[in-house]
């Protein structure tokens, strides 16, 4: 970055801990005194049916701004929907600051209505559009979660987040600065969209690979018969289509109830959603005793999967000799000789059986798959020997796609922190950007960008 901005000819030492110097001709001030924090409220006699779109914490991404809102009416809104904002505030999260929960205000959000969770900032002696980068910069997060207290549930102050000072050129320089930002960081977004669409179509490749080869085969000239299940469709005519439990030892849930909990174990509590990629993750469940172990371990083996039944249904994970108990929402399922339990793995994430799940599936806010629904759930079933071959197959069309989907995250990754750097340079005045003129709308290359990804092919 320095190799490709300028930088001011004279700079000054700086009273902020995290930063060395300044131009020489920039401030150091409160942010108290440049703007005014919490003016306009919705008052308590607001009629009960007035309607407002409501922006809560989770409205708001630390890198694309007010993403979702909820039209809610007065009478029936959550009692922090207070915050009255208007085209040129920014938003500060004051709670849960950790998340970096700040946005600014534009004009189609006009007359929305913020949670009492954030500090509506109104910009007075600093203009708007260099604020909301201002209030984004690394070091301006960081010292409002610095000052935050709580351990789960940080917090800050209104009146602290105002004393936090802000770095202040003269005001057509923040209009420079906010102009450069404002066409640059598009560039990097048009850059990160792409990348994130490529990493969809990646994932729905994968998906469509998946689902092909564990219910079609390998075979494209393999003829075929209806398996009389509708969910499932047609599969080749010499697969036998079963039950799954006609095709496993045991099918089983886990303990109904919480466990004795001890730390510096090894031996795990497991629920669903310690369940992902096939993978126990025991990094994110609790440590239990070695009696409560002993009392309510499982016999599992080489031959059993562990599937999620609850909350998040779909979750599949190979066991792999973990000291591990499973919770109710943790289902086993073992497999006989018959049914190789890599095939089972693939099939379970095909796009048929999520379908059954969708089928079978109870409750509103929170889904449950219930045990017997795993035992008659429909399965086509080839040989061991033509499962070993779709299990290859699938491992290395999954590996290419996959390594090509890690690829495109780390672009994505790359991108955002040159996104970040470039306004922390900006805004603290490492880069001289007075006279920057727009680049041409065919350089549209960040330099830290990888070499691009090619999109997959569809067959």
């Amino acid at each position: 970055m320095a190799g490709k901005y300028q930088s001011y000819n004279s700079y000054k030492s700086s009273e902020i801990e995290s930063i060395d110097q300044i131009p020489s001709h920039w401030e150091e001030i409160p942010l108290k005194y440049v703007a005014t924090c919490n003016d306009d409220v919705l008052p308590e006699n607001t009629d009960r049916d007035y309607e407002f779109h409501y922006i809560d914490i989770s409205s708001v991404s630390k890198t694309s701004g007010i993403e979702t809102t909820e039209l809610v009416k007065f009478g029936s809104a959550p009692s922090r929907a207070r915050r009255l904002v208007k085209d040129g505030d920014v938003i500060v999260s004051t709670v849960r600051t950790y998340l970096e929960a700040i946005a600014p205000i534009e004009k189609n959000h006009q007359g929305m209505v913020a949670s009492t969770g954030f500090a509506v900032i109104r910009p007075t002696q600093i203009e708007s559009s260099y604020a909301q980068y201002a209030l984004r910069d690394r070091r301006f997060i960081d010292e409002v979660v610095a000052r935050s207290t709580g351990v789960s549930y940080p917090a800050i102050n209104a009146s602290d987040l105002i004393r936090i000072a802000t770095i202040l050129p003269p005001r057509d320089e923040q209009r420079s600065i906010a102009a450069f930002l404002e066409h640059e960081t598009a560039k990097i977004d048009t850059l990160i969209e792409k990348q994130q669409q490529l990493i969809k179509l990646l994932k729905e490749k994968r998906q469509a690979v998946i689902s092909h080869a564990v219910t079609k085969g390998l075979n494209p000239d393999a003829p075929i018969k209806d398996s009389g299940v509708e969910w499932l469709g047609e599969v080749p005519e010499h697969w036998e289509v079963t039950k799954l439990y006609h095709c496993t030892s045991q099918i089983g849930d886990g303990l109904h109830a919480t466990p004795s909990y001890e730390d510096a174990t090894s031996h795990y509590f497991i629920n669903g959603n310690n369940l992902a990629n096939g993978v126990i993750r025991t990094s994110s469940a609790r440590e239990v005793s070695l009696s409560e172990y002993n009392k309510h371990f499982i016999e599992l083996d080489d031959n059993s999967l562990l599937l999620s039944i609850n909350g998040t249904i779909g979750n599949v994970a190979f066991y792999n000799n973990e000291k591990v108990i499973l919770g109710k929402s943790a289902s086993f399922i073992n497999c006989l000789s018959l049914l190789k339990r890599e095939f089972l793995y693939l099939y379970l994430q095909s796009d048929h059986v999520a379908e059954y799940y969708n089928l079978e599936r109870t409750g509103t806010t929170i889904f449950n798959l219930s045990l017997n629904s795993i035992r008659q759930m429909a399965i086509g079933l080839p040989s061991t020997d033509e499962q070993c071959e779709i299990i290859d197959y699938c491992h290395h069309k999954l590996d290419r796609l996959n390594r090509l989907i890690d690829k495109s995250k780390k672009v994505v990754s790359l991108l955002k922190e040159r996104r970040t750097a470039l306004i922390s340079a900006a805004v603290t005045g490492k880069i001289d950007v007075r006279n920057w003129q727009p680049q041409s709308a065919t350089d549209m290359q960040p330099e830290t960008t990888t070499e691009p990804v090619a999109t997959p092919a569809t067959h």
